[in-house]
């Protein structure tokens, strides 16, 4: 009796719900908890009072505190077996039962992996604490340290290994506060932007908690992580939790949060763990929400209107075939599937001032768009169409899964991709690229072995780098991710012919000319037949430069210089979704 693990059930299904959850939650099972003398029914009562329905315990490194409560819950079952309890023992039973039915606690630890990440593992209420202590040991926390509950535990698993021992033992991989201290998204340390990328983008990874979910803005974590930047081209669904280290919050100006001071809500159908894995494990990211209290809730319509277009989100006003708008929407489909997959909205413009239209008869109109599809598309395509609510009116939403068969046509010839926040038909490089693509991933593709449960396979742990004593690491700046530069220009038969090399892949397209060129590619000749800007009167700082930056919409396109020894390479059209933390900190300047 440890909280209302309960399976799914075989019945009818029931309403969807939204439910509060703080899954990062310390007790006295941690070393650095801050409340002395509370008792585990402390705990309990206050995430009845913040009308929270799931938490997780999560010590660091341990699973002592769940331990603790189970051991002292199966002593009262005892006496009661036993005819032997006490009044304040049946009390404190009676007590446990009420709370136990009302909340589902799961067990958990935060690991400390290589080089101090933290990593939460969340399991199911009825896995025994032998096989998270087995894992911990796995995962190389030592074994006098498992119920000392101290972040600090010495030389342990990479975060890599981490993710994938625990998904594979059945467990939910949380990468904790990732944009914080100890999160793996590394801002602020000197670590390659590929350990980011390995370290965001895991499969084995499903969840990023993070600390500024109700932020809004470019430059949130959740933005950066929508799948909008090439290289993380994964959406992230990203939640928070309190990271309680006491019951309630600790007066200004302290930040110590207490139990669900910042927490999320999730849509179940039932509180249960498999419910909530599928959620959590799920391209649905509409089903969770940062709790904003009585708040009106969140309409995720027009929050994705007011971050604009872009190359994983599209808007259209209608779906009527007459005016051309299914042909559209379907340009779309057929883009983001070819390109990084994304979301399209129809029954609302872009703007965010303007009032949906909606769509009349959603229902019909989701079953012709999966009729157009079936008919019009091939290979098959990965999608999944619902309805939304967006200011009272009826919106379709269409969620596109980056393509697997590539590359994927309309009417058997018309390949479209998206660039940035335009969809436009494939030219023959592109095309090229996306079948080297399909054929690079198909000799990649190797068969997972399922870790056997409950004996997970000893990590191998990953070579750390030898540096010598006060050496420094050396790494060349990476061009930005978006944008274009031309590499090569030749004027043949009085035309002049571009090679045009798009940032986002680094593909090379031949043979453009100005008359040919879509917007941006136009607009990158334009400047190079003017003429380049001479090396001498470009204002460098250090080996880079801002030549120029113009506004569109909500977003602002730069053309950024780079000296690489005797070379000065041009990028035009970049936006900041395609910049390093370098090139970042000299738009910001």
């Amino acid at each position: 009796m440890t909280g209302r693990s309960r399976r799914r059930s075989k019945s009818k299904p029931q309403k969807l719900q939204w439910r509060r959850m703080d899954l990062h939650l310390h007790t006295p099972g941690s070393n650095d908890y801050q409340d002395s003398h509370i008792i585990y029914l402390d705990i309990l009562r206050q995430a009845e009072i913040r009308g929270l329905d799931i938490i997780a315990f999560t010590d660091h490194n341990s699973v002592a505190g769940f331990a603790a409560m189970k051991k002292e819950i199966e002593q009262l079952l005892w006496l009661e077996q036993l005819g032997r309890m006490e009044p304040d023992e049946k009390r404190q039973l009676d007590e446990y039962r009420r709370l136990l039915d009302k909340i589902m606690v799961l067990p958990g630890f935060e690991f400390t992996a290589t080089f101090g990440f933290h990593i939460l593992g969340i399991f199911p209420s009825e896995t025994p604490i032998s096989f998270l202590e087995h894992l911990l040991l796995t995962l190389n926390v030592p074994a006098h340290l498992l119920e000392e509950g101290s972040s600090t535990v010495g030389a342990t698993s990479d975060v890599l290994t981490a993710y994938r021992v625990i998904n594979q033992a059945g467990g939910l991989v949380i990468a904790a506060h990732a944009n914080s201290n100890n999160g793996v998204v590394m801002r602020g340390l000197d670590i390659g932007g590929q350990t980011r990328i390995a370290y965001t983008q895991d499969p084995n990874l499903h969840v990023l908690e993070v600390t500024d979910l109700e932020k809004r803005g470019r430059y949130t974590t959740r933005r950066f992580f929508d799948g909008s930047k090439p290289e993380y081209p994964r959406p992230m669904r990203c939640i928070q939790g309190s990271d309680a280290h006491r019951l309630v919050r600790e007066p200004a100006p302290s930040k110590n949060l207490g139990i669900g001071d910042r927490i999320t809500e999730i849509l179940l159908d039932e509180v249960s763990f498999e419910a909530l894995a599928d959620v959590l494990k799920g391209n649905d990211f509409a089903r969770t929400r940062p709790y904003r209290g009585p708040a009106n809730p969140i309409d995720f319509v027009q929050l994705a209107r007011e971050e604009g277009e872009s190359i994983v989100q599209t808007f259209h006003p209608a779906i009527a075939q007459r005016g051309g708008f299914m042909d559209r929407v379907l340009r779309d489909i057929c883009a983001l599937a070819n390109t990084n997959g994304g979301t399209i909205y129809v029954g609302v413009s872009d703007n965010p001032k303007e009032e949906p239209a909606g769509v009349r008869e959603p229902n019909k109109a989701i079953e012709r768009l999966y009729t157009a599809v079936a008919n019009r598309f091939s290979p098959e395509i990965e999608l999944h169409i619902d309805s939304l609510t967006s200011q009272g009116k009826p919106i379709v939403r269409i969620t596109v899964q980056p393509g697997q068969d590539l590359p994927y046509a309309i009417d058997d010839n018309k390949f479209y991709v998206r660039d940035e926040s335009e969809t436009n038909l494939a030219v023959r490089d592109e095309i090229v690229r996306l079948v080297e693509r399909r054929l690079e991933r198909a000799e990649g593709e190797t068969e997972a072995i399922p870790l056997p449960l409950p004996y997970p396979v000893p990590p191998v742990e990953a070579p750390r780098p030898e540096k010598k004593e006060g050496e420094k690491k050396s790494r060349s700046l990476e061009a930005p991710r978006t944008g274009v530069e031309i590499v090569n220009s030749e004027k043949r038969q009085g035309i002049v012919y571009h090679t045009v090399r798009d940032l986002r892949n680094g593909s090379l397209i031949k043979n453009v000319t100005r008359k040919s060129a879509r917007k941006l590619w136009h607009y990158a000749i334009t400047q190079v037949e003017s003429g380049a800007p001479k090396p001498n009167e470009i204002k460098w700082r250090g080996k880079i430069a801002v030549l120029n930056q113009r506004k569109k919409g909500d977003n602002v396109w730069y053309d950024l210089a780079f000296r690489d020894n005797s070379d000065v390479h041009i990028y035009y059209g970049v936006t900041d979704s395609g910049l390093n933390d370098e090139w970042l900190k000299l738009i910001q300047e």
